[in-house]
């Protein structure tokens, strides 16, 4: 019986920089399913990127409420903004000692986000998640959206306990945060833990670095280790044989 892995990608619609780190990271094969940012200055640039390759990846709304501005109206949506209408940044929510997600603005702008994913590609996203934050609320709010429109619901787990997504349970892995990460380790460990009908989910945020993301994010060089990982010929061999099944959303 073949391991059952799936590799994803986070944040395209970040920086320029990231999306070409993507877009490089979507050609070397092992990346099949897609997480897009759609309020993001980068955002378009993105998806004319991977629009013109005409990858066959599963696709997401990143649903994201801690960077750049909203697509509500701030004026509507005042637990999620700052004074000048921008999203109150991820260091503000772990910061936090309370939820301070209103429900009902959230799921305002995540039916935006939404939204703005069809008017993108024209379709339903095939998966559905968030940017993490530490907000129960938001959690709730995805799953209230997703449910509302009949998409399948990612939901965020670190903590080593499987979830269920779609027909499949499934185990999340995401090591980037450590300070000695090293993205080959994670995809072998990945494969050697991989039995059953378990699905090991890797997450995984490739990208190149320019000023903005130097500027408004605090995950920098793993950005580019995964880059390099994830186009290495070796991790692609280490995973045939391993015989690693390579899965997407679409399989779950």
């Amino acid at each position: 019986m073949s391991k059952k892995l799936l590799l994803r990608a986070d944040d395209l619609g970040y920086s320029e920089a990231v999306n070409l780190g993507i877009v490089k990271a979507l050609d070397g094969g092992l990346i099949k399913s897609l997480g897009v940012m759609v309020n993001m200055p980068a955002t378009k640039h993105g998806v004319d990127l991977i629009k013109s390759k005409v990858y066959d990846i599963a696709l997401s709304v990143h649903v994201n409420i801690c960077a750049e501005k909203p697509l509500t109206d701030p004026a509507f949506i005042p637990s999620l903004v700052d004074e000048k209408g921008y999203f109150k940044s991820s260091k503000v929510y772990r910061a936090s000692q309370e939820d301070f997600v209103q429900l009902d603005e959230v799921l305002l702008e995540i039916e935006a986000q939404y939204q703005r994913f069809v008017d993108l590609f024209g379709r339903k996203p095939d998966y559905f998640e968030g940017h993490a934050v530490s907000s129960a609320t938001f959690f709730k709010g995805l799953e209230i959206i997703a449910k509302k429109h009949g998409l399948k619901y990612s939901p965020f787990s670190m903590g080593g306990e499987t979830v269920t997504i779609g027909q499949h349970q499934v185990q999340y892995r995401m090591d980037s945060m450590l300070l000695d990460y090293d993205p080959f380790e994670m995809i072998r460990d990945m494969a050697n833990k991989a039995e059953g009908d378990v699905v090991q989910l890797g997450v995984f945020h490739p990208g190149y670095l320019d000023h903005y993301i130097l500027q408004h994010s605090s995950l920098l060089n793993a950005r580019t280790l995964e880059v390099e990982v994830l186009t290495n010929p070796e991790t692609k061999k280490h995973l045939e044989a391993a015989n690693v099944e390579l899965l997407d959303y679409r399989d779950l």
